[in-house]
């Protein structure tokens, strides 16, 4: 359900920190999530480290399950529609995502990424936090998704996030001597 305070949230970041610099920066923070790809690289990086392994297959996980989670099931459960879809005049200064608008895919696949990195307490993981709500407020500064599509987005992100690393904790692949 979309409701006047999305809009009001959205019209009130566009019309008071729309400038210049915060045009590029947010479009930027935005393409880096786009399709998870950054999180997909660290997640390969740390999985080619031993000591970095278990940590790299939480992200890992924790990544596929957002995927099938957010993309997968429930945009195409809520099929809610985008804010620039239902108010065609706004200007947009990225190019109009395709795919339906509830939960933030983008801020979803971040905070799946964070929510691996506290679960492994990850001593990067408050930059992860950091990361993920930069790249939720990106997405409402962009002005293609609603507050509510973030907040969506969060809380399956660290779902999956926690899950992630609960599953990559409970593998035994990491704790098992290797064998002579």
């Amino acid at each position: 359900m979309i409701t006047e305070l999305d809009f009001r949230i959205l019209d009130w970041i566009r019309e008071h920190l729309q400038c210049g610099f915060l045009d590029g920066a947010m479009q930027a923070v935005s393409f880096l999530g786009e399709a998870g790809w950054v999180f997909v690289l660290i997640a390969v990086a740390m999985l080619l480290r031993k000591e970095t392994r278990p940590v790299g297959l939480a992200i890992a996980v924790s990544l596929a399950l957002s995927l099938l989670v957010c993309n997968g099931v429930l945009k195409n459960l809520v099929a809610r529609p985008r804010p620039f879809h239902l108010r065609p005049e706004t200007l947009l200064i990225v190019s109009p995502p395709g795919e339906f608008s509830f939960p933030s895919g983008h801020t979803s696949a971040a905070f799946a990424f964070a929510g691996a990195m506290l679960g492994m307490k990850n001593r990067y993981r408050w930059a992860a936090m950091a990361f993920g709500i930069l790249m939720g407020f990106s997405r409402l500064y962009l002005y293609v998704h609603f507050p509510t599509d973030v907040i969506g987005g969060v809380v399956s992100g660290l779902f999956c996030g926690y899950l992630g690393a609960f599953l990559a904790k409970k593998s035994g692949l990491f704790s098992r001597k290797p064998e002579n």
